[in-house]
Order: structure tokens, then C-alpha cells, then sequence
């Protein structure tokens, strides 16, 4: 992404990312994080419905198409939908390294208007690591994953213990999710989002 700032650059000494060996296979559907996230989860009936696979390396692919609901201007996508949609194909890179981070910064370049209707075709990777930042770039493609760039966004992660959304979030959904029994559902649940 051209322009993007300081913030976004990784140190002179950040490590090249490191794919958990226990992450899901490549081309394995990721599934969502949690079952309300606005971005990912089937409860959400608003929701983006995003669905990500895992790529190689520490990358990823992932797709949604934009509803109605999901309008700015008539007949076109939010930006702030884009952006979302940007910000939970990259927060999803977090479960290839498994780590529970949070997004620390996002810029993104929206490039093309995005119709309503459209499928928005979505690639990620980590591309560096410096202590507890995680360091990404997306870019969104419309009409298919060769198709024209529509948006991309760079991020910066930052890697948090799961007491973060124990002492910020809301009582009854954090017990929810932490009374799981499924333990991959329930590590999940506290995987994006600040």
C-alpha cells in the first residue's frame, strides 16, 4: 500500500512470521471466531458472513458478498463495511500464528466503489512480527480473485493476554463464551477486535 505511515512499518529487526504448526491446513475454512462478530458470525443477520481459508505461510483468502444492508450510498458498499471487512480478513491471520491480538491501526486505500450484490474477494498475509506487533496487508478484488482491486488496507496487530476482554467486555457475553465447551470455539471467541 503506498503512503502508508510509520506506524505501519516494521522495525529493521522484525522476524519474517512463523506459521503455528497446529494451524489449520492450508485451504482449510477458518469458521467464524465467534458466533456475534459482526464480521464472521452467523448470528448476526446484518453480519458480513465473512469466510476465510487459510492460505500458506501465514496468509489467507477470504470472501463476502454485499447485502442491501450493507449500503452507503445507493447501491453501493459503506466504506465502513469495507473497512470491516477489511479488519476481520486480517485479524484472522491471528489464528495462523495463534495469537490473541487485537488491531492496534488500520489504513485503508479504497480504490473502487463496491456494488451491492457484488462479492468482494479478499487476500491477507502476515508479513512481519517485532515482539507483540503483527504486522499485515489485504487487498479486496471484485468479480473474482484476479479481478480489479476495489480496496486494501495495512494493519498493525498487537498481541494481547485473553484478560484484555475479560476486564473490557460486557459480563453475561464473556461468561457465554468462556462456559463453551467446545475449547477451539472458546479460544476463538477472544481472538480480534480491541
Amino acid at each position: 500500500m503506498s503512503g502508508s505511515s510509520a506506524a505501519l512499518q516494521p522495525p529493521a529487526d522484525a522476524g519474517k512470521p512463523v506459521r503455528h504448526p497446529d494451524a489449520p491446513a492450508p485451504g482449510e475454512l477458518l469458521g467464524a471466531h465467534y458466533e456475534h462478530c459482526f464480521g464472521c458470525g452467523p448470528g448476526q443477520p446484518h453480519g458480513l458472513h465473512l469466510e476465510a481459508r487459510a492460505g500458506e505461510g501465514v496468509s489467507l483468502t477470504a470472501e463476502f458478498t454485499v447485502q442491501p444492508a450493507h449500503q452507503g450510498a445507493p447501491g453501493l458498499a459503506h466504506g465502513g463495511v469495507l473497512a470491516t471487512a477489511l479488519d476481520e480478513t486480517l485479524g484472522s491471520l491471528n489464528w495462523l500464528l495463534r495469537t490473541i491480538a487485537v488491531t492496534g491501526r488500520l489504513e485503508t486505500d479504497f480504490v473502487r466503489p463496491v456494488p451491492v450484490g457484488t462479492t468482494l474477494y479478499l487476500e491477507a498475509e502476515v508479513t512481519a512480527v517485532a515482539g507483540w506487533k503483527i504486522y499485515s496487508t489485504a487487498t479486496g478484488r471484485i468479480g473474482g480473485p484476479d479481478g480489479p482491486v476495489a480496496v486494501r488496507a495495512d494493519a498493525l496487530f498487537i498481541e494481547v493476554k485473553v484478560d484484555h476482554f475479560i476486564d473490557h467486555g460486557r459480563p453475561a457475553e464473556i461468561q457465554a463464551a468462556m462456559s463453551d465447551p467446545d475449547q477451539i470455539r472458546r479460544s476463538r471467541a477472544f481472538e480480534v477486535n480491541p
